[in-house]
């Protein structure tokens, strides 16, 4: 008796001549279906329970007639078509209680490894189907989700399968229906089950680490060779094959170990400095013998542990003031240490007085326990006259094994101060701050003084200099031309090839020059000296001691030096020569050396005893 349309037919006929105009309606196929209502024209279904899912497509056949229907009136036909429309009264159904997959070991998570399947006989969104794993063993490996253009479920790996740990897997899998129709809920629950069994395929997979992270430690001064650990690694397939390991080379860094490719033991290769790195962190690799390109890589973490080598230091090199009016007890610094080893915050630090210093009555030091101390005085009052500058020695020790400890002296400078305890001036200061000079004006001032010194020992020098350069010039020109030659056994190129010119200094021969260096007992006029003419009479001199050396068999050796002395033709005491002068036993008149002045007294009187 549902209500499906209305069909409505015209008749031309004046309707208030009889029963021209009176139109009735009737069904002539589309029964047992469908009815119609005789004077309306309204269309209903005549079943209760018409299902779509059998028959999804109606025909019906209507006829509209005139006078009223009776014998002899006129009609027309019509055809309407009605089409079902879909109601979710059907639940999903699998068509097979039991589903069975095959599955690689060496799946990768997230791929897909099966699809399943429900029916649902509803159409568009009634049909549409959720897939859901219902909880139990073995499931927690997988996930399904629905593909929205097929419905089907398609199970994915959620974990990674080892076929040497489980073979198979069972669950169940439950589909119902997204939308419900509260109209059938008499129906029954619109979900169903299936059982899921999976075989896990065994394939040849890489070795397996027996960790995932392997964490290590060494001391910083363990000798190369050590081994410090090992690591592990299982051919796991049936057919075990041999493992080999190796280090994932990366950089230098991985060079301070080395792992035995069997054993896979590794030991350190290079010594450790904790300060320097005090964390490793490399990779290493396992890969089976039968096939080595299956291989799989573990990390490997190593951490240095520190070796107490290092004492504890005052943190910075600590320099203080006590006042002179300071009072018994007063902390006139507080003092930290730090040690190279580790931070202080892993350590404990004592501090204390050396030995020699506890006894004296001027500072002591109160350790605080929280690595710092407080250096204190120990008596009222300090002089500046009396002692400018105390040093402190403090004994600093580490909590680590061994122990280690450092002496650290600490300069303590006596400052006059106010009564508040305000410096107001310490040692050199003091003596120029009241005239008001900074220290910057103190350094300028020792600046130009510098200066002035050295302009002062700049023009001394330069004085004498001058002077020294004038006095050697008047001795040279006292030399006249007396020329130096030196021989060395005559050869070819000392006999012909030397240069005349070189041998003369043009400058000494200065004419008629008066001697300023003695007074003159009396009035002399200079000596003249007939001028030169040439230098035959010197290249004559120089060839005939040559020509000497070369025939006399007593002459010296071809390497030993020969010295000769021209005093040129108006000498008065003529040339010399390391040959004549041994031979020649002549008599000399030396009379003119006491012209020569006081100078060469002593010569003259020398040479006037041996002539008398």
């Amino acid at each position: 008796g549902a209500y499906v349309l209305q069909v409505k037919a015209t008749d031309a006929d004046d309707p208030t001549y009889g029963n021209s105009a009176r139109v009735v309606y009737s069904i002539l196929q589309g029964q047992p279906y469908f009815s119609i209502d005789p004077k309306t024209g309204v269309i209903r279904t005549a079943l209760p329970n018409m299902d779509r899912e059998v028959k999804e497509q109606y025909q019906v056949l209507i006829q509209a007639k005139d006078m009223g229907g009776q014998l002899g009136g006129l009609a027309g036909t019509t055809t309407v078509n009605i089409t079902l429309t879909d109601v979710n009264d059907n639940p999903p159904r699998f068509p097979k209680s039991i589903f069975h997959l095959k599955v690689p070991e060496s799946s990768h998570v997230g791929s897909a490894i099966g699809r399943i399947r429900a029916v649902d006989p509803d159409f568009g969104k009634n049909a549409e189907i959720e897939y859901n794993i219902v909880p139990g063993d073995g499931g927690n490996l997988f996930d399904i989700t629905t593909d929205e253009n097929t419905q089907e479920g398609v199970i994915k790996l959620k974990k990674p399968l080892d076929f040497e740990t489980k073979k198979a897997y069972t669950f169940k899998v439950e589909a119902s229906n997204l939308h419900l129709d509260h109209r059938f809920h008499s129906v029954g629950p619109f979900k169903d089950t299936a059982t899921v069994k999976i075989n896990v395929l065994d394939m040849d997979e890489p070795p397996v680490f027996s960790k995932p992270v392997y964490t290590m430690e060494v001391y910083e001064d363990t000798p190369v060779g050590t081994i410090i650990g090992a690591v592990t690694a299982q051919d796991l397939d049936a057919g075990s094959s041999s493992v080999r390991y190796f280090i994932d080379w990366k950089n230098d860094v991985d060079s301070y170990f080395t792992i035995d490719a069997t054993e896979g033991t590794i030991a350190t290769n290079e010594l450790l400095d904790r300060e320097s790195t005090a964390q490793y962190n490399f990779s290493i690799i396992a890969s089976k013998v039968s096939n080595p390109l299956l291989t799989s890589k573990v990390n490997v973490i190593i951490n240095v542990l520190d070796v107490n080598e290092f004492p504890p230091e005052i943190s910075v090199p600590y320099e203080t003031s006590v006042c002179e009016n300071a009072k018994p007890g007063q902390v006139i610094q507080t003092v930290t240490a730090a040690d190279k080893d580790l931070s202080p915050a892993g350590q404990r630090f004592s501090f204390r007085l050396s030995a020699e210093a506890s006894n004296k009555p001027n500072f002591t030091v109160h350790d605080y326990r929280n690595n710092t101390a407080g250096i204190e005085t120990r008596r009222n009052g300090y002089s500046r006259r009396q002692q400018e500058l105390y040093f402190l020695p403090l004994v600093i020790e580490d909590s680590s094994y061994p122990v280690q400890s450092s002496t650290n002296t600490m300069t303590i400078r006596v400052c006059r101060c106010d009564s508040d305890g305000t410096i107001l001036s310490c040692n050199v200061e003091a003596i120029f701050l009241p005239v008001g000079l900074s220290t910057g004006a103190l350094i300028a001032i020792l600046l130009c003084i510098v200066i002035l010194l050295v302009i002062v020992v700049l023009y001394v020098a330069l004085r004498r200099q001058k002077k020294k350069d004038t006095l050697m010039t008047s001795k040279e020109d006292i030399r006249d031309n007396v020329i130096h030659y030196d021989d060395e056994g005559g050869g070819e190129e000392d006999t012909q090839a030397f240069d005349i010119g070189a041998l003369r200094n043009p400058k000494v021969i200065e004419d008629n020059k008066i001697r300023r260096d003695i007074k003159p007992d009396t009035l002399r006029f200079p000596r003249q000296r007939p001028p030169v003419e040439d230098n035959a009479d010197i290249r004559d001199f120089i060839n005939q001691r040559l020509q000497e050396n070369d025939v006399d068999p007593t002459a010296p050796p071809y390497d030993s030096l020969a010295t000769y002395v021209y005093e040129g033709n108006g000498s008065v005491a003529e040339s010399l020569s390391s040959i004549d002068s041994l031979t020649t036993e002549a008599d000399q008149d030396y009379d003119y050396l006491s012209d020569w002045g006081p100078r060469f007294k002593i010569l003259a009187d020398m040479f006037g005893e041996e002539e008398s």
